[in-house]
């Protein structure tokens, strides 16, 4: 057992969150019961991550997308509405991370794909943050186009969409995982061989082209699943409280 309270505060300092400028808040969104005995985390707080923390017993659902956007509308109403009434209901704590959980060095996102990738010598995508959100890495060895496009749908476990550029080697990539694709302009600025994040737009097909960066698309989702599952872990290992991860394959 933990008490909610210690839990964000070391979670908050570990992920650094005040530093970040986000487009939700990081943290605490929904409080629940005083004391955890059980998390449950999820990379979106769907209503079936809802259901799935309430039927598991769950004190709190931890996730990397949370409520609260910019540019929502304020009532809670609809399907938030729904979600919200039923963590209240069930006194279910909702935690959410965003951007510190992308960007931390050992738990976050982009730390999981450069681990997944092989990537060595991670350094900031822009050299500007303090707290970079997005990396670059140097595989062990270079690879065409074509075989780093199945290494990183093996890896990822997603079918990769590749929009080509007309560099016939890649060593250097650059990566930003969830819907980064507009970060294609710094991994330019870097001379990135390639740049992976987890969508893409229409504008990123003649992007790709024009500043002769390789593209790979690997899934919002697909890239985003592993920061949270190594919170949840991390957070058990120090207050030693059950933790278990929920997979709702979304194919994005």
């Amino acid at each position: 057992m933990a008490y909610l309270k210690e839990i964000i505060q070391w979670c908050d300092q570990t992920l650094s969150a005040s530093a970040f400028k986000d487009y939700a808040p990081n943290g605490l969104q929904i409080e629940g019961k005083t004391e955890v005995n059980k998390i449950l985390c999820a990379v979106s707080a769907s209503q079936t991550a809802v259901d799935a923390a309430i039927a598991q017993g769950a004190d709190l659902l931890l996730a990397h997308h949370g409520y609260f956007w910019k540019g929502e509308a304020y009532p809670i109403t609809g399907m938030r509405g729904k979600r919200i009434k039923a963590l209240i209901k069930n006194d279910i704590s909702l935690v959410g991370y965003h951007l510190p959980l992308d960007s931390h060095p050992s738990l976050g996102n982009n730390a999981a794909i450069a681990d997944l990738l092989e990537l060595e010598r991670i350094e900031a995508l822009d050299p500007s943050e303090r707290h970079p959100i997005g990396n670059i890495g140097y595989l062990k060895q270079p690879m065409s186009p074509e075989q780093f496009k199945a290494f990183a749908s093996e890896k990822l476990g997603f079918d990769t969409i590749h929009l080509p550029a007309d560099k016939t080697e890649i060593l250097k990539v650059g990566f930003c995982t969830g819907g980064a694709q507009d970060y294609i302009h710094k991994a330019a600025e870097q001379h990135c061989d390639a740049y992976i994040s987890g969508e893409v737009s229409e504008r990123t097909f003649y992007e790709a082209q024009e500043l002769n960066v390789h593209y790979y698309a690997c899934g919002h989702h697909a890239t985003e699943k592993y920061g949270v599952q190594r919170l949840a872990k991390a957070i058990s290992e120090q207050f030693n409280i059950e933790y278990s991860y929920f997979e709702l394959n979304n194919p994005i």
